[in-house]
């Protein structure tokens, strides 16, 4: 596999940074299986909540955040990998205001959905 192009930007950088960068990854898609998991689980195993469509959609919600996440996992660390190789500072992600907005939003909508159940 070929070494992508931006690896040859700027210094190359302390191994710990690099290291911890790919930490942080590994991190963000770790949080993208749980997510994941947590879509998995409420579908096949929240049988008894009602009304069941608004189960799959939120199912498929989370399931549809995991994927996203993954992708930006990859992203944001690249987009860091090279700040860090030019020395610049490590880039905003509105990720994190994302993720939480996603948690938020089914939280609310599971504790809806125990109400009425």
């Amino acid at each position: 596999m070929r070494e992508p192009a931006w690896r040859q930007e700027g210094d190359e950088p302390d191994y710990r940074f690099t290291l911890a960068n790919e930490r942080t990854f590994l991190a963000w898609i770790r949080t993208a299986l749980a997510i994941l998991a947590g879509g998995v689980l409420l579908h096949q195993f929240a049988s008894g909540l009602e009304p069941r469509l608004a189960v799959v959609i939120l199912a498929i919600v989370l399931a549809v955040a995991a994927a996203v996440l993954s992708v930006v996992a990859y992203t944001r660390w690249r987009a860091n990998e090279i700040a860090i190789r030019n020395g610049r500072p490590l880039p905003f992600s509105w990720v994190l205001i994302l993720l939480a907005g996603v948690c938020l939003l089914t939280a609310a909508v599971l504790a809806v959905l125990f109400v009425v159940a």
